[in-house]
């Protein structure tokens, strides 16, 4: 057993153990050491393909670098334990790569991470596997929008009580409710898109001059190494920016406009969209995580074997599926924080903050990743116990709809007099257990102005819930998934059906 507990410990592995959050979801697939690994050979294929496009690399150099970047090719464990002496992974690892493609083309070798520096490959291949997960999340958002928004136009009418500072407040509905949800979703998947679409590649040689791209083209004399197509490089003014279009479209990400080894701002912005991502879930997560209370029961999850169990207490079933998102959502902002700092890049290359932005960056990505993901299944399997609703909302009896009497009634008796008469008259219904309706039929001032008819439907909290109905619709106008999600529900409108999409 200690044997082979110390042959474990000195390799190891990161299944999610402890990190529920995001363990066996999608993303955490895309941000493996194997994935990352994996990115960097990619960049140093799409850098080869790039030098080709301008005629720096021969045809017969650029398909034996493709054929051996293969991840599987390499010894992860070696590469990462040999990082250590270059303080980052890629110059071992362009060490091991040249060797591999040595292997099978000698000549080809010697086109290998040419004129390039380690902050180039790894940037990069940092913006292939956000730009992975982005596309995971993005996938995710628009499932769980969706849900949202059928559960939105389906409890439109489904009346429960709005807590504000915990409290009982006014009557609100779980359309309401459900369209709030849905609005943070959506304002997270705009930016998730938005983000993912302006993730740049990194490239700039030494000290972001492009150097030594323009260095080799000389040396090859004047750009061209072989009578493959492409144009000459690094005679002109331009230097190696002609390799910049290249390299981006082989990668499938933004042109920079300058090399931003020092210019944080895609990290930072990553950063931020995930804390949004977390953030806007895990307000989702809270609410369902609340409502599911013993005491309230207004809402429950999907039930699925083993979820929720606890090892000591047999009746238990906890909301695991909001707790595995509440999770992520408190852990993701530290994450976030330490890339802002990291936008303390000294000089041209910076010692330590571009390090310290690698792990939580990964960790970020798939925290937020397993977090979009869970929302799906919440979203998409939420029950709902509208008699527990209603059960709630008479806890307070009638006091829930004062605000509406105290409007009512402040042309007859004056704003503060009527605001007074109804607190001093909830006090006494909540003391003696009488309902609002008897104590406040016996103010003389109040039996002249209202009927028990009429003060019996004033305090219907079913018949208070203001313009919920035309906000849920404002809502479902928020994106065209929401909208025909909206019109294929079993309870759409007329009016749902009658909208085009934008």
């Amino acid at each position: 057993m200690n044997g082979r507990m110390g042959a474990l410990s000195s390799v190891g592995t990161d299944a999610g153990l402890l990190a529920p959050a995001w363990a066996g979801t999608p993303a955490a697939a895309e941000v493996t050491d194997e994935a990352w690994l994996q990115a960097m050979l990619d960049v140093e294929v799409a850098l080869a393909h790039a030098q080709f496009e301008v005629g720096l690399t021969p045809a017969s150099a650029l398909a034996s670098i493709a054929s051996q970047a293969h991840a599987d090719r390499l010894d992860l464990v070696a590469l990462a334990h040999a990082a250590r002496g270059a303080a980052n992974p890629v110059v071992a690892l362009v060490a091991a790569f040249t060797e591999v493609v040595a292997a099978k083309d000698p000549a080809a070798a010697e086109y290998v991470h040419r004129g390039s520096t380690s902050q180039d490959i790894l940037d990069s291949a940092a913006m292939l596997v956000a730009r992975r997960v982005l596309t995971l999340i993005a996938a995710d958002l628009e499932r769980t929008a969706t849900a949202l928004a059928a559960l939105a136009d389906t409890h439109r009418h489904t009346v429960l009580a709005a807590r504000t500072l915990a409290q009982h407040a006014v009557p609100t509905t779980l359309g309401l409710k459900a369209a709030t949800w849905l609005q943070l979703v959506l304002d997270a998947l705009t930016r998730v898109r938005a983000v993912a679409e302006e993730l740049p590649a990194q490239l700039g040689g030494a000290a972001g001059t492009l150097a030594a791209y323009r260095e080799y083209a000389a040396v090859d004399g004047e750009g061209r190494v072989s009578p493959e197509p492409g144009g000459p490089l690094g005679s002109g003014e331009g230097g190696g920016i002609e390799l910049l279009a290249p390299f981006a479209k082989a990668l499938g990400l933004a042109e920079p406009t300058l090399p931003w080894h020092t210019v944080r701002t895609p990290i930072a912005e990553l950063g931020a969209v995930l804390q949004l991502v977390t953030g806007a879930l895990g307000k989702f997560a809270l609410d369902v995580r609340t409502l599911s209370r013993t005491e309230i029961g207004e809402l429950s999850e999907p039930a699925a074997a083993g979820r929720g169990s606890s090892s000591a207490m047999p009746q238990k079933r906890n909301p695991a599926l909001a707790t595995l998102i509440i999770s992520a959502s408190h852990q993701v902002p530290a994450y976030a924080l330490v890339l802002a700092q990291c936008l303390l890049a000294e000089d041209e290359r910076p010692a330590g903050a571009w390090h310290a932005e690698w792990q939580p960056l990964r960790e970020a990505l798939r925290l937020a990743g397993g977090a979009a993901h869970t929302a799906v299944e919440l979203a998409e399997g939420l029950i709902v116990h509208p008699e527990r609703m209603l059960a709630n909302l008479d806890l307070t009896g009638a006091a829930i709809v004062t605000e509406r009497l105290a409007v009512v009634l402040a042309p007859v008796l004056g704003k503060a007099h009527a605001k007074k008469l109804l607190s001093t008259a909830s006090a006494e219904s909540a003391a003696s257990g009488r309902s609002l309706t008897e104590i406040l039929l016996a103010y003389p001032e109040l039996a002249t102005a209202l009927t028990p008819a009429h003060l019996s439907d004033l305090l219907d909290p079913t018949r208070y819930t203001g313009a919920a109905d035309a906000l849920v619709d404002r809502a479902l106008r928020g994106s065209g998934t929401a909208r025909r999600t909206a019109r294929q529900s079993t309870t759409g409108r007329e009016v749902m059906e009658g909208r085009k999409d934008d």
